[in-house]
């Protein structure tokens, strides 16, 4: 019986569909870690003076 190298094989169509949800991941990640960034930098060291 011959063994399969690969198990499953995407098509074209599955190829760019994943690869476009993957930059969509990316991208809405990257977006993510802009904001809190920015949250920070507004917020300042003031955040970690308040009284407890």
């Amino acid at each position: 019986m011959q063994q399969r190298e690969n198990g499953i094989v995407l098509t074209e169509e599955q190829k760019r569909r994943r690869r476009a949800r993957s930059l969509a991941i990316a991208l809405a990640l990257a977006i993510l870690v802009v904001l809190f960034y920015v949250v920070t930098l507004i917020k300042g060291p003031g955040l970690l003076n308040r009284p407890l």
